[in-house]
């Protein structure tokens, strides 16, 4: 009995390590901002979004004079509105009003008990219906752009509702599975105690990774969708866009390479920013206020 009870204990001290390292390990580092848009030349007003659970999102607005329509610009794990300036200069000046947004637990937003795809979706939504709100003009069109998690919770939230009128993913991994296990092979534990933490995480999110991945996601959703990916991206590898692209058997989405783009090189996206405007020119958005 005695040693029994020494085995249940070392496999509870076990089981909690685990669920402390699964917690700590996919924490998502803070950054808080120290620039602004005014040092882009840009006027910008500093918004409060109110999102999930009575939240409060740190939020930058760039409008332009006039109707036009506006692009909500969301980060990727760990980075925050700042990050996503260099691309959000030249959307600006083609004509957009453009959000740029910190997720929960990112940036100047709330904190939360966790982050998660699907969080970043819901910030995704409360900053669309911001814009609706704001803009009070039936014709206001809205596109979504996100950066590696941002990427895939713009695309999910863009596959549950009808009101998106384009979506550019940046450097979009298909599926949660297939990052976490490429960031867990790197560790030495076992293969049954990984598949325990990859089940474990969809428990605490609230949702299948099926669900939420891009690869299934991407082709649900009704508006045009451009997938960008760098050529030498070593976290989420080139293979995962042209994933999702093949798997959507109707509307597939666009493809745009970044030759020797990396994952976080939002400057060499920049430099394609002509690209990802002639895309949405050919949504259709701008035709809207002309």
């Amino acid at each position: 009995m005695y040693y029994l009870g020494i085995t249940l204990l070392a496999i509870a001290i076990i089981i909690i390590a685990t669920l402390l390292t699964v917690h700590i390990g996919f924490k998502a580092p803070r950054r808080i901002e120290h620039g602004t848009p005014a040092e882009y030349g840009l006027a910008f007003e500093e918004i409060q979004i109110r999102t999930v659970a009575a939240k409060q999102l740190f939020a930058w607005w760039l409008p332009v004079a006039g109707p036009a329509p506006a692009l909500i610009m969301l980060h990727g794990w760990g980075g925050n509105a700042e990050l996503m300036l260099p691309l959000a200069v030249p959307m600006h000046r083609a004509g957009l009003n453009v959000l740029l947004v910190d997720a929960r637990n990112h940036g100047r937003s709330d904190s939360a008990s966790y982050s998660s795809l699907p969080r970043f979706a819901e910030d995704a939504g409360a900053a669309v219906d911001w814009v609706k709100t704001q803009s009070r003009d039936p014709r206001q069109q809205v596109a979504l752009l996100g950066h590696s998690v941002g990427a895939g919770a713009v695309l999910f939230e863009a596959s549950r509702r009808d009101d998106i009128a384009a979506v550019i993913s940046i450097a979009a991994f298909a599926h949660p599975e297939w990052m976490m296990r490429r960031q867990l092979d790197r560790s030495r534990m076992p293969g049954f105690c990984k598949s325990w933490i990859l089940r474990y995480v969809e428990w605490v999110i609230g949702h299948r990774f099926a669900v939420i991945a891009p690869i299934n996601t991407t082709c649900r959703v009704k508006c045009p969708v451009l997938l960008v990916h760098g050529t030498v991206d070593d976290t989420v590898p080139v293979r995962d866009m042209y994933a999702i692209r093949d798997h959507c058997r109707e509307n597939k989405p666009e493809l745009l390479l970044i030759e020797g783009g990396r994952h976080a090189s939002v400057d060499e996206v920049e430099r394609h920013a002509d690209r990802l405007v002639a895309f949405l020119k050919t949504t259709g958005i701008f035709g809207y206020f002309s």
